[in-house]
């Protein structure tokens, strides 16, 4: 019996500790506010602003031709949702002007003898100009031009015109054609939302974990409680264990809050376990919350935390994959978002929730979460120890 007494005193100091942090907690309401406003507008922020999808570019025409030709090409490109009808003009150069101007995002320029040409058989060139200031939505809106003018090849080859920019095989003849069809798996709509929500989910849990940590951290310290808590019978790892274990378990309500939205908000599917969304965000919130407690280990104030918090969370959302894809980062770079824990999680979730990916095939990435957050905890605790020694 003497044997257990210290564990037994080890287990109700700490359930004591943690019952203070508890209370801590509730009395400061604007850490409770932290806890559920900051990532509910972090993520619809995220998946309706950070979209890719660019649609109703201000489209400006001139037509030279004046034919039924024309006027049809022109009103498929004005029905479709990538475009919309702005203003004609009866001069290049006004065009241009317009387009310099940013009062038009396109412009499409018809010649005057597309008719004639189309009828026989010739080649035709139709202009179509683009603000490349911005060179993704310039690029954008080449691909929604090209895809229009696909679309308006076609109806014409029901109306039996060939036209030679769109080469298709005669009747009788021996030569095959090969046509593309492409099959987009896992996301058939090309929602770019899904990709964006699902790998901002791990920037959510490291940023708000690291912020409530270090905040939490440094109030004690300014509150002068540090030092009380110092005169009971409670060691150090007690304390640190208590002041993190609340923290925790506080935090895991964001994952819930978080995958809700982007289930019920986004639309986006659980096609795989949600148990592995859920482990992984809990590792992902102790590597946060060991980043947080690192840094208030090296400040004074909530204030200092916050700016040297502002070196640390952007780069880690930037080198992530989970704004924009690791592969369109200049190759010198790739290597170290394998240093970044959001790499991994952001793997983890799209996997699940997109793909149905399952354990067997997503380890590789447990692995490196669970070895961050052990070495993240490991060394925060240990600093943190430090100091109170």
């Amino acid at each position: 019996m003497s044997a257990q007494l210290p564990v037994v005193g080890f287990w109700q100091r700490l359930r004591v500790l943690i019952q203070k942090e508890f209370r801590q907690i509730r009395r400061d309401k604007r850490l409770a506010i932290s806890l559920i406003v900051p990532p509910t507008l972090q993520i619809l922020l995220f998946g309706f602003a950070l979209n890719s999808n660019v649609t109703a570019l201000r489209l400006g025409i001139l037509d030279d031709s004046k034919s039924p030709e024309s006027r049809e090409l022109i009103a498929t490109l004005t029905e479709s949702k990538s475009f919309r009808f702005q203003n004609y003009y009866f001069d290049g150069k006004d065009l241009q002007a317009a387009i310099s101007r940013g009062d038009l995002d396109a412009g499409v320029v018809v010649p005057y003898d597309l008719a004639r040409n189309l009828n026989r058989r010739e080649p035709t060139d139709i202009q179509f100009l683009l603000n490349a200031v911005d060179a993704n939505t310039a690029a954008i809106g080449q691909g929604y031009a090209e895809g229009v003018i696909a679309s308006y090849n076609a109806s014409l080859a029901g109306q039996g015109i060939r036209p030679q920019f769109n080469p298709l095989s005669s009747a009788g003849s021996n030569k095959g054609t090969i046509s593309l069809v492409p099959a987009f798996l896992f996301n058939p709509g090309l929602i770019t939302n899904w990709f964006i929500v699902t790998g901002t989910f791990g920037t959510l849990l490291i940023l708000n974990g690291s912020l409530v940590a270090s905040t939490a951290m440094i109030k004690e310290r300014e509150a002068g409680t540090v030092e009380q808590l110092l005169m009971t019978p409670a060691g150090t790892t007690e304390i640190v264990v208590a002041k993190i274990t609340p923290l925790f378990i506080l935090l895991t309500g964001v994952i819930f809050l978080a995958t809700g939205l982007i289930r019920f908000v986004f639309n986006v599917p659980m096609r795989g376990s949600f148990l592995l969304v859920f482990f992984g965000a809990t590792m992902c919130l102790l590597c946060g919350i060991g980043i947080g407690t690192f840094i208030a280990t090296f400040t004074k104030s909530a204030q200092q935390a916050q700016l040297l918090s502002f070196f640390v969370n952007p780069p880690l959302a930037s080198l992530s994959g989970a704004l924009a894809p690791v592969e369109a980062m200049p190759r010198w770079l790739r290597p170290v978002t394998y240093l970044n824990p959001i790499r991994y999680f952001g793997i983890i979730t799209r996997g699940v929730m997109v793909k149905g990916s399952t354990l067997g095939e997503l380890w590789p990435n447990f692995i490196a979460l669970i070895l961050f957050a052990v070495i993240l905890m490991g060394v925060s605790v240990w600093r943190f120890r430090k100091q109170l020694n």
